[in-house]
């Protein structure tokens, strides 16, 4: 057969047209990240608004009572650093649970992961947040997105008095880029007036030997789930730990992919309680919420996601933002899986 006969050039254009859908069809998968904008975000907001009518605001701790349940914030920030935000995006809630991840970050830096997680476990669990689980038979907190393996991550980080929650808030201050960020007096005082159940926690951890400390260490962890940011700040964390901690503004100086994806992963399995693996089936991403109302969402190698919505569900997470975020990765196709 003659190369320039047209069944050679038709089967030449075929095959060509074939390794250039693929390429095509990878690429998209592997670098381009969504071309979201705000438009986009404040369509899926108004959308989901009114789930705040279906949900509660925290009350167990009384200063977080005094939320506006109608509050609602919706803030990416895409693969070039870009931000957009709509919604209540200069609303200020506490971090609670989310300020979780930070503290698990800068405690394996110090002491290294092996360290870490010879006194916790990489478990998922089926109980609430703030479930005492397994402490009273193996003294070993399932995970440390749980209270108890969060309490006992923080009396981990190096440092007397209150230098390791300075630490917490110096990383979220870094992460953000946001130097103002500060904690709520109000909040923390509410917190440590109310939170005996978390004392417990302490002390049984205390007691088996896990925790040598004194209640400054629990004052530690009050005070970092007291920290105020927004939405925005909240989509800066979800980038940061999707880039391998880099900052959304190139800045490179905590890059490191395997703390990266022992965040993400603990995300994936527990950050959103005993809801984790419904979210993870429906969602497919590494998140993690907080009582505030404050959930932040890292697409891997490509985006942060945060939302904000007080209103709760009966698993302690946001109902609206679950829903903004849902909608969110079905109509990009974010999702891992």
């Amino acid at each position: 057969m003659k190369k320039n006969s047209p069944l050679f050039s038709a089967k030449a254009i075929l095959i060509a047209a074939c390794i250039t859908a693929n390429t095509t069809i990878n690429a998209q998968k592997t670098t381009d990240a969504p071309n979201i904008t705000e438009k986009t975000l404040n369509t899926i907001l108004e959308k989901n608004r009114a789930y705040y009518t279906q949900g509660k605001v925290a009350d167990y701790i009384p200063e977080l009572g005094k939320m506006d349940a109608k509050a609602i914030a919706f803030s990416v920030v895409d693969k070039n650093g870009k931000i957009f935000s709509t919604g209540d995006v200069q609303k200020k809630f506490t971090m609670q649970s989310i300020s979780k991840i930070i503290a698990l970050m800068i405690a394996v830096n110090e002491k290294g992961e092996a360290h870490v997680f010879d006194k916790i476990g990489y478990f998922g669990s089926d109980k609430p947040f703030n479930h005492f689980s397994n402490l009273e038979t193996t003294g070993k907190p399932l995970n440390p997105m749980m209270n108890a393996g969060a309490i006992l991550t923080t009396s981990l980080i190096s440092g007397e008095g209150e230098k390791p929650f300075l630490k917490v808030l110096d990383m979220v201050r870094y992460i953000t880029k946001n130097p103002s960020i500060e904690y709520s007096k109000s909040v923390y005082e509410s917190e440590k007036s109310t939170g005996h159940r978390n004392r417990g926690m302490f002390y049984i951890m205390k007691n088996s030997g896990l925790i040598t400390g004194n209640e400054d260490q629990l004052d530690n962890y009050f005070k970092q789930c007291s920290i105020e940011l927004t939405a925005e700040d909240l989509a800066k964390i979800g980038y940061f730990f999707a880039n391998q901690c880099v900052r959304f503004d190139g800045d490179s100086q905590h890059k490191n992919a395997d703390v990266a994806q022992l965040i993400e992963s603990q995300m994936l399995t527990a950050g959103m309680y005993e809801f984790s693996g419904e979210y993870s089936r429906m969602v497919g991403l590494p998140s993690k919420s907080g009582v505030g109302g404050g959930i932040t969402v890292s697409v891997p190698g490509k985006i942060g996601i945060g939302v904000f919505s007080p209103a709760l569900d009966q698993h302690g997470n946001s109902l609206a933002g679950y829903h903004m975020i849902l909608d969110l990765v079905k109509q990009y196709g974010l999702s891992i899986f």
